[in-house]
């Protein structure tokens, strides 16, 4: 049991930080109801965590370098556990978003340090081992999210999603005092200040231009402000990037063909596969009236399991097959499979989307898997990890575009149908918020019925509408991959971390910083 002590204190924060990416999705409704929040305070409250997770995934992984990567960990854990408590005891929406956004920045602390905690604990076959069973939890998590989200939130409210990180960070946390040896001095580095800045003012930027557009138009100045804003601090941090001599990301990695498509896919697979999921929720408690357990079940676990029962399968497999048919066959079944959802009407049930929930977690099982093992492979070895944390960073930067992109698209149109209709923006406000059945409860006894059907069909055109840009962007994304992968270069002896070869090479540990792990193919 001691030998698995560092395993078990890493999975535990690993899931408790991935969970937290979707446990929100089901418990929005009554978030919604509770809080008397907007469309967009709903947007935040999702978007925020996995914006301040994916912008400082890379710099506090140098930090960890800096500063030890065991008492690194511990204050994610630590800070993780006070903004949960503060997200759960939140009174208003604008503190829940700024618990969640501290929240994130926690779980980015942990994340950036795991691969490397778990690195330095194991060795030959034990290692393999470990990182396989990390990664089943990590893939566990986001079928596990939606799911104990509703159990949560119906059985007990919407609070206990974050008052249950309280317990299991004590755990996590006096598990690693235990587990891992005091910090060993790293390799001296420089932390790139300007460089992180630059990239979290563009991400930040970015989303709130995408969420603002929701409200008030693509074409509205504040809007365009925000999305020029995104492209100059993009643009600053690129020229940054060129210029460090230690930099986050080192843009020569683009010259790779492969490291580009995988990157490409890596940004495109979240906004695709996961993104649309917010909305589906709402749909299905919200419009459908399902429980929240159910709506986690129907809405969210077709394509949770489907993903995790291809992963299993596929894995013995996966180095005999051409990663460009993998990943990017996986994308254009995540594109396919969103496609096949958008056939909702005013009748609808959640039964249709059923099958596209499955299709789509079959291409989320194929594209997986092999993400970061491809990207590592495509570059130097020295460049391995930065790669790898790259690959995070990418999926977490996503999700959260693909939030405030669909958001928008489902409002715009849902609006559009309610105007068509005669309904005034107020009531494609408080729907998009959440708030269908108040609306129905404020309407006189005679208008009901027939404004349940108009908000059945609008909502449903919404939906459509976002399932159609996320199948849209799998698409792009898979012809992506297939254009610009290439089959890695053979390499001597075995080539993932599930299976490391007896002399690990030394590479990049994923924020980019020196390490030792089995070097993929």
């Amino acid at each position: 049991m001691r030998k698995w002590l560092p395993l078990i204190a890493v999975c535990l924060g690993t899931f408790m930080l991935l969970v937290d990416v979707t446990i929100v999705n089901v418990a929005l409704p009554d978030m919604a109801v509770d809080l008397s929040t907007s469309f967009s305070s709903l947007q935040w409250v999702i978007d925020i965590y996995a914006l301040t997770l994916a912008a400082l995934l890379m710099g506090l992984g140098s930090v960890a370098d800096l500063r030890g990567r065991r008492r690194m960990y511990l204050a994610g854990l630590a800070v993780f556990a006070v903004a949960s408590l503060a997200s759960g005891l939140a009174v208003n929406s604008v503190m829940l978003i700024t618990a969640r956004g501290v929240q994130g920045a926690g779980g980015a602390a942990m994340f950036a340090t795991t691969i490397a905690l778990l690195n330095s604990s194991y060795q030959g076959r034990d290692r393999g081992t470990a990182f396989g069973i990390w990664g089943a939890v990590a893939g566990g998590a986001a079928a596990a999210g939606p799911i104990l989200g509703g159990l949560l939130t119906e059985s007990l409210s919407w609070r206990w999603i974050f008052f249950v990180n309280l317990p299991v960070s004590v755990v996590a946390i006096v598990m690693s005092l235990r587990a891992f040896g005091a910090d060993s001095p790293q390799r001296a580095s420089r932390l790139d200040i300007a460089g992180l800045a630059s990239f979290t003012a563009g991400a930040t930027a970015a989303t709130y231009g995408l969420i603002r557009a929701s409200a008030d138009g693509w074409a509205a100045a504040g809007t365009i402000g925000l999305l020029a804003l995104a492209m100059l601090a993009f643009v600053a941090f690129a020229i940054i990037e060129h210029r460090s001599a230690q930099p986050l990301l080192d843009l020569s990695l683009f010259r790779h063909r492969t490291f580009t498509g995988v990157m490409v896919a890596s940004l495109l697979l979240n906004a695709a596969a996961f993104a649309y999921l917010t909305y589906s929720s709402l749909w299905l408690q919200t419009v459908l009236q399902l429980s929240p357990v159910r709506a986690g079940l129907v809405g969210a676990a077709p394509l949770s399991l489907a993903s995790f029962a291809v992963s299993a399968l596929i894995g013995r497999f996966l180095q005999a097959w051409n990663v460009r048919w993998v990943i990017g066959g996986g994308m254009l079944l995540v594109g396919l499979g969103a496609l096949l959802q958008a056939r909702l009407g005013g009748q609808s049930g959640w039964t249709t989307l059923t099958p596209g929930l499955i299709i789509a977690g079959i291409g989320v099982g194929l594209a997986t898997p092999t993400l970061i093992s491809s990207a590592m492979s495509a570059v130097p070895p020295r460049n391995g990890g930065m790669a790898a944390g790259a690959v995070s960073t990418a999926r977490q930067l996503g999700y959260a575009f693909g939030i405030a992109v669909l958001g928008s698209v489902f409002s715009a149109r849902m609006a559009h149908v309610l105007a068509a209709h005669g309904g005034s923006p107020s009531i494609a406000a408080a729907i998009s918020g959440g708030q269908a059945q108040a609306v129905l409860a404020h309407a006189p006894a005679g208008q009901r019925g027939p404004l349940d059907q108009l908000i059945r069909i609008a909502s449903a055109s919404g939906l459509n509408a976002a399932l159609i840009v996320a199948g849209l962007l799998g698409l792009a994304g898979g012809l992506a991959a297939i254009v610009a992968i290439r089959r890695p270069a053979p390499a001597a002896g075995p080539a993932n971390a599930a299976e490391p070869a007896s002399g690990p090479d030394r590479i990049a540990s994923p924020h980019g910083h020196s390490g030792v792990v089995s070097r993929p193919s």
